[in-house]
């Protein structure tokens, strides 16, 4: 057992409201730049829809993520020599068409047009050639709201095994928030793909990260990242992407998205995990679950014994047992990672959203989730790998969560029967609820301090357990 520490955080999309404050405190920290005018290092998508970039779930269309082969799994796009004869010309990659084309408005025109009876007009022009623009035609946020006919949201590929033509009556609409960031992930694919190790996993926190000095632009981190999260920055040439604030998180403190969340839907916290595991969790041919396997009980003393012995400071243990992702994802099991079909082990979670029942339930408290407008399949497809009964599961333990609190304080009954039908206790149930609905600042973020300012990757303690760097062909 080797143990490693990873910053890691969840979110509960039941409490997120849409109002991208995320995205444009993530846009002006990080992302401003020229270059990288259509990056969105953090976007809020409205499911269903075809999200940001355009289908960036069809991995028949990107080739992003892991697949398995012949018993081992190598990068769908190809190992490192294959991936270098598409250098100058990649099929798969992402155009900004399928981004969007970023543009702004003719401002001065208004103040300096002359007097006329037809009112100016600010028309658009592109951040790109500088040309004016007709309308546009897609964008970061393009689906808000269910914006847009039924017919284009219908390609997003999490409705496969749904009656669209159900669906896609009004009386059936359903709609959700989906935050989405790099994921950080355990084994990630961008980091394999990189030919001039550019792209890195910090030892220390496991962050994802982009060295700028090494980046040579061959762009193949953007096209292997099955979350098309790594972008290209067209004016230096290099690929960039979330960073998890990483200046902020050395000093304790959480991203700025988790900071500015006005719903306060983000847990940030650490994570122990044992890195000689991952080598064959990744090969397993159900992925519900693989990266959950991999996450140590951080209460257990042969773990902290073996943290120790890595380095791990002795504060970063203890900050992994009052960590609420430990408690979300492991011990609760109520988030779950974005397609872990694609191997790459995402230490970003999610809890999913409850939704208005399309059916009564019968009033003694137990509730059949089955009857949620928003159909159980979509959500399986989206985090589980299409395992619905996970998702049942988690929807269950909320919403008896939800019935129990609702008649403590409105009816003032504790009826514990109906926590015993999800394995709740009162004393777990009320912490739950406080640490989903209550949480303070302090509660929802737990970070240790990193004494170090500065970490530099030392290939030789590189800790990717499955040797994806000196695969060819």
């Amino acid at each position: 057992m080797r143990v490693k520490a990873t910053v890691s955080m969840v979110m509960n999309l039941d409490k997120c409201i849409g109002c991208h404050t995320c995205s444009i405190v993530c846009k002006n920290t990080w992302t401003t730049r020229k270059g990288m005018e259509y990056a969105w290092f953090n976007n809020v998508e409205t499911k269903p829809g075809v999200g940001y970039p355009n289908h960036w779930e069809n991995q028949d269309r990107y080739n992003g993520g892991w697949i398995k082969e012949n018993g081992e799994i190598v990068p769908k796009q190809g190992g490192k020599l294959k991936s270098l004869t598409k250098i100058f010309g990649n099929p798969k990659m992402p155009t900004f068409k399928d981004y969007y084309e970023p543009f702004s408005l003719d401002y001065e025109h208004l103040q300096s047009a002359p007097l006329s009876r037809v009112m100016p007009t600010a028309r658009m022009h592109s951040l790109l050639t500088g040309k004016k623009m007709e309308k546009p035609v897609s964008g970061a946020n393009w689906e808000d709201d269910l914006g847009g006919a039924f017919e284009d949201r219908s390609k997003d590929i999490n409705l496969s095994g749904l009656e669209k033509e159900i669906i896609s009556k009004f009386e059936n609409t359903f709609m959700m928030h989906l935050p989405r960031m790099c994921n950080h992930c355990l084994n990630p694919v961008c980091v394999a793909a990189c030919p001039s190790g550019a792209a890195y996993k910090r030892d220390n926190d496991g962050i994802v990260l982009i060295d700028q000095d090494k980046c040579r632009g061959w762009r193949l981190c953007v096209s292997a990242c099955p979350y098309k999260k790594t972008y290209f920055n067209h004016q230096t040439a290099k690929s960039e992407k979330c960073t998890f604030c990483y200046p902020r998180v050395e000093n304790g403190e959480p991203p700025a998205c988790a900071h500015s969340c006005t719903g306060r839907i983000r847990y940030v916290g650490v994570l122990l995990y044992d890195v000689d595991k991952i080598g064959e969790l990744v090969k397993e041919d159900k992925m519900e679950l693989v990266a959950k396997k991999a996450i140590l009980d951080p209460f257990d003393n042969e773990v902290i014994k073996s943290a120790k012995k890595e380095g791990i400071p002795e504060s970063w243990i203890e900050y992994a047992q009052k960590s609420p992702i430990y408690k979300l994802v492991v011990e609760e099991n109520l988030a779950h990672g974005l397609h872990p079909e694609y191997r790459t082990l995402p230490m970003v979670w999610y809890i999913p959203p409850l939704s208005p029942f399309t059916q009564s339930n019968d009033g003694n408290g137990l509730v059949n989730v089955e009857n949620l407008r928003i159909p159980v399949e979509y959500l399986a497809n989206l985090m589980t790998n299409k395992d619905t009964t996970l998702i049942l599961t988690t929807l269950q333990k909320l919403e008896v969560l939800r019935n129990y609190m609702r008649r403590k304080h409105v009816e003032k009954l504790e009826d514990e029967e109906i926590l015993k039908t999800v394995g709740l206790t009162k004393k777990r149930a009320e912490s739950l609820y406080r640490l989903l609905a209550l949480a303070k600042y302090d509660e929802r973020f737990v970070i240790p301090k990193s004494k170090e300012e500065m970490v530099k990757l030392d290939n030789s303690q590189h800790f990717m357990a499955y040797n994806i760097f000196n695969m060819e062909g």
